[in-house]
C-alpha cells in the first residue's frame, strides 16, 4: 500500500497508506487535507487541487495531459515545474513514498 507525505506550507508533515489507484486528490480529501479543496470532485474542471509534487517523484508520476496543462494556467498560488493538479496523479506502488507539497491557497 503506497504511503503518501503532505507537507503543509506551515512545515508540518500528514503521512497516509492509499490504497494503489486512489488519486492523490482522493487521499487528501479522505485525510483532511484542507488544502486540497478539489471543487469539482477530481473531474479536471478546476484547479483547486494543485500542489507540487518533490521533485525527486516527477519522472514517476503519469506525463501532463494536454487538458491538465490548460488547468495549471488557473492555478492561485504560483505554478512551477513541479505544479500537479493531484485529480491526476494515481498512487501505486513505484509511487509509494511520495512527497506532495500543498500550496498556500487554492482560489
Amino acid at each position: 500500500m503506497p504511503k503518501v507525505t503532505f507537507v503543509r506550507p506551515s512545515g508540518d508533515e500528514h503521512t497516509v497508506d492509499v490504497a494503489p489507484g486512489t488519486s492523490v486528490m482522493q487521499a487528501a480529501v479522505a485525510n483532511g487535507i484542507t488544502e486540497v479543496v478539489a471543487e469539482c470532485g477530481g473531474t479536471l474542471a478546476c484547479a483547486t487541487c494543485h500542489v507540487y509534487v518533490a521533485g525527486e517523484f516527477l519522472q514517476a508520476v503519469s506525463p501532463i495531459s494536454p487538458d491538465e496543462e490548460e488547468m495549471l494556467d488557473y492555478t492561485a498560488a504560483e505554478r512551477t515545474p513541479c505544479s500537479r493538479l493531484s485529480c491526476q496523479i494515481a498512487l501505486a506502488d513505484e509511487l509509494d513514498g511520495i512527497v506532495i507539497h500543498l500550496p498556500a491557497e487554492q482560489y
